[in-house]
């Protein structure tokens, strides 16, 4: 009897991690053909990977407008030979008519590379032969979308073609003219405003070698060891696999940008872990939803979506991560503290270490250990910029040898501690392996990523030779690692069961590994960036961008926050069918400028930067999110648990990281902006980690003890005001004060140069719309008013009673911000003294600390009852 219980337990995990990995599987492929059809289709892939990084290398000549179309029409093949139409259709074999459906479908991409020089000479009159290969590849694209991600992005993107050339039958309130079936198909795919515009350019720039770089840093081995590191950290707190799981899922968020190969990397060892330490199924799966959704916020990677950004908001790759670090660095530290907090009900313990160091040797490790980091980045710091002095030219090749040096020293050092090798979560006994020796024994896998950040921070490279630099060596750790670590293991007599020619001819297997898994991962994204071009297409061919303003201030009623929770609500929507880059493109594309400008009409001036990344993060969530999140239904094979209640379960974690981006549209303070002094920035980040903790102590109803209701109430209005000091302050002390317009010119003379002029504009716009908002001016020099208000490209006509924009002088800051000549300039605001609104965080301390003080002490009368009770 036990012994067919045990067979039938061993059937129900395997079909669990079966079930895992076909929604892997779904990502990257789930056709293995056989044969000389399986080996053409990998040949195919290693070849995608390979052009990739060529064109990547600084040696190369190849226009972005021959790359795109080669990159696309290696997506298409790749796609409809990966990808079986049905669920019945061959998985083995590759059925005639998608042979054909591949090559006509990459013939259509590359028509525009050996047609250039034609369709260079004809722009918007294409012959009947461009409209056939237009239509072609239109069609075969759609349903390449639909094999690799689903009927909801071609639902889509077909809508959008529908509008484009059915606008004049739509309601009036989203009709217009129409286009004709030549100018669509002109448009769509023989221009790059269409399929081939920026989202696709941005996929073959960035995105792939981003890829590529995780899939061969996951097949050297970084994974295992990143989950390592983490369990030997946390795994001895309380509910320390699940605060494991989180850090684990965040670092390999570095490796992946998919939450559900998160999912099934870390969790299939995470999650029986966490419900040995007594976690329940659900909240298990639960854990690593949260924590793997949120693995795509983490810079300095953070997914495809935000190599978008750079282009779409027009700022460096380096900005986007400064904006994007505090709220992910603070949406972690609350999922840690909620499954301390879940812990903590529970009573549950951690995994005891082997040996329980000190508190004085803690302490010392952790001081030694950032006094060592600290000053070996200043040593490396100005080390490089030394030898850039010294050695001019000669500097690169200096820097590569010693970069060398330090990696065969690393791989050395590694040796003198047994390899790492991944635990069985179901054993019955386990204990945590030493924190030292695990850390040390993989240390070489951070050389990339830190010569990808320094690439990036330092050097300021663009993203896609950062990580052509970093891919390169990565490639190069590949390959030598395991015959690096033979050899050193033979000269130290220390067992070693392959010899290092066996371990190079493994090491070259891997690079071919990596380098076809890094393309079968690029097939859905490739496609879903082009899809989602046709909707960046239909934006720019129709003019809808100006509708949506009108639809959604009609359907909101001009309420900013009713226009963001619809935002939100229709990113989740979307982003239960489409891939996050794919909802990011088609949402972005049409709200964000609606929050912009709508925002201003309120009076509240919105970065861009910001609603990109509101958008980001509610795609993100929709991984989650019942009833379609798939990251859920991952996690929830693997933990045998319900995957509706786990993804409900997992959205409740969440639930912090729904908050964040509708507090960064109100406090830009939370995206690093505007920030005044180091005083400033550490009040920022304390108040926001704070406001995180007491939401999610909130949220959990417990803290010290389970919370009274009004103790709830009191913990978000503590929350609310840790995360929008202003909110109140500004109620007390107005920000600015507003003048006539006739003060104009005054107070443009008195700006600072590093601040704009805010000024209230109202007038009709080139689509006849009346509008009135408030725009900030940069301004240059001090100087004159009237000189710097030119010079920012205005000429005002000022009169005692109204000043009238003259003229708006072409590609200036003025035309940037829309206004018009004969607009009216209705104000002018200026930022008023008075205290800073930091003070505002002090009454919700005091308060904070109360509630402290009434749960401790009812926590301590819980704990004496038992004790009591049992005495009797």
């Amino acid at each position: 009897m036990t012994e067919n219980n045990n067979r039938k337990d061993i059937s129900i995990d395997e079909s669990a991690e079966q079930d895992a990995s076909k929604l892997v599987e779904a990502e990257s492929g789930a056709r293995h053909p056989a044969g000389l059809a399986g080996k053409l289709v990998l040949l195919v892939a290693l070849c995608w990977s390979l052009f990739q990084l060529w064109y990547a290398s600084p040696f190369s000549l190849i226009s972005s407008s021959f790359a795109r179309p080669i990159h696309l029409a290696f997506a298409i093949f790749l796609a409809f030979l990966a990808y079986p139409a049905f669920k019945h259709s061959p998985q083995n074999r590759i059925p005639w008519h998608d042979w054909l459906f591949a090559l006509a479908g990459s013939a259509s991409a590359l028509y525009l590379v050996f047609a250039y020089e034609a369709l260079a000479t004809r722009p918007g009159i294409p012959i009947t032969t461009d409209l056939v290969f237009a239509g072609m590849g239109m069609v075969l694209l759609l349903e390449a979308t639909r094999r690799a991600l689903g009927p909801p992005l071609m639902v889509v993107a077909g809508v959008f073609l529908i509008y484009t050339y059915f606008g004049p039958y739509f309601p009036d309130v989203i009709s217009h003219q129409g286009a004709s079936l030549e100018r669509l198909l002109s448009h769509q795919w023989l221009t790059s405003e269409g399929v081939f515009g920026v989202a696709v350019g941005v996929s073959v720039s960035f995105v792939f070698l981003f890829v590529l770089f995780g899939a061969l840093l996951e097949k050297a081995g970084a994974g295992n060891y990143f989950i390592k590191v983490a369990f030997s950290l946390l795994g001895h707190m309380k509910g320390g696999p699940a605060k494991a799981a989180v850090v684990a899922s965040g670092m390999s968020g570095i490796i992946s940008g998919s939450s559900i190969a998160n999912v099934v990397t870390t969790g299939t060892f995470t999650i029986p872990l966490m419900k040995r330490v007594g976690f329940p199924p659900t909240k298990a799966g639960a854990v690593e939803v949260a924590s793997s959704t949120n693995g795509q916020l983490t810079p300095p990677i953070m997914g495809a979506a935000a190599f978008l950004m750079v282009e779409y908001v027009g700022i460096p790759y380096l900005d986007v991560i400064k904006h994007a670090i505090l709220p992910a660095l603070i949406s972690y530290i609350a999922l840690i503290y909620i499954v301390h907090l879940e812990a903590s009900k529970a009573r549950m313990e951690g995994i005891p270490r082997r040996y329980k160091p000190t508190l004085l040797h803690s302490l010392t490790s952790f001081v030694g250990t950032i006094l060592g980091i600290c000053i070996l980045s200043l040593a490396v710091y100005y080390g490089i910029g030394w030898i850039k002095l010294i050695f001019g030219s000669w500097a690169l090749a200096v820097v590569l040898l010693l970069t060398l040096l330090v990696y065969f020293a690393l791989v050395a050092y590694a040796c003198k501690y047994p390899e790492l090798s991944m635990d069985d979560p179901e054993s019955p006994v386990m204990e945590l392996p030493e924190v030292g020796p695990t850390v040390k024994s993989g240390l070489y896998f951070l050389l990339p990523v830190v010569i990808l950040v320094w690439c990036l921070a330092v050097e300021r490279f663009s993203p896609g030779v950062a990580a052509f630099w970093a891919t390169i060596f990565m490639i190069f750790i590949v390959v030598t690692h395991r015959p690096l670590q033979a050899w050193f293991r033979n000269r130290r007599n220390q067992k070693q069961l392959l010899e290092p020619k066996k371990a190079f001819r493994d090491g070259l297997v891997d690079l071919y590994e990596g380098l076809i898994a890094g393309a079968r991962n690029m097939i859905a994204i490739g496609v879903a960036t082009a899809a989602a071009g046709i909707v960046v297409g239909t934006v720019t061919l129709t003019g809808i961008g100006l509708v949506m303003t009108d639809f959604v201030e009609f359907i909101s009623g001009g309420s900013l926050m009713l226009i963001l929770f619809f935002t939100a609500v229709i990113s989740l929507i979307l982003g239960m069918g489409l891939p996050t880059t794919a909802n990011y493109i088609v949402v972005s594309t049409l709200m964000a400028p609606v929050i912009v400008e709508l925002g201003a009409q309120n009076g509240l001036l919105v970065p861009l930067i910001a609603v990109h990344l509101f958008v980001f993060y509610f795609g993100i969530l929709a991984d989650d999110t019942p009833p379609v999140g798939l990251a859920a239904y991952a996690a929830a094979a693997v933990a045998k648990a319900d995957p509706i209640k786990t993804g409900v379960q997992g959205f409740t974690y969440d639930i912090r990281t729904a908050i964040l981006p509708f507090m960064f549209i109100f406090n830009t303070n939370l995206l690093l902006i505007d920030i005044t002094n180091w005083f400033h920035f550490i009040t920022v980040v304390f108040g926001a980690t704070l406001a995180m903790l007491v939401f999610a102590a909130a949220t959990q109803n417990f803290w010290l003890t389970r919370n009274r209701w009004w103790e709830t109430l009191a913990m978000l209005l503590i929350a609310f005001t840790l995360f929008r000091p202003g909110f109140w302050w500004d109620m007390v002390y107005p920000p600015v004060d507003r003048l006539p317009a006739t003060q104009i010119l005054e107070a443009a003379e008195r700006v600072p140069e590093d601040q704009g002029l805010r000024i209230w504009v109202e007038g009709e716009s080139l689509d006849g719309r009346e509008v009135s908002k408030v725009v900030r001016l940069p301004l240059g020099d001090a100087g004159e008013g009237q000189a710097r208000l030119e010079e920012a490209g205005l000429m005002l006509q000022v009169t005692e009673t109204e000043v009238i924009v003259d003229m708006v002088t072409w590609d200036s800051p003025a035309q940037a911000l829309g206004i018009d000549f004969g607009w009216e300039i209705t104000g002018v605001e200026r930022d008023r003294e008075r205290p800073a609104k930091e003070w505002m965080l002090l009454p919700p301390l005091l308060l904070l600390g109360l509630i402290g003080w009434l749960q401790k002490a009812r926590a301590r009368r819980e704990e004496e009852t038992p004790k009591m009770s049992s005495e009797a």
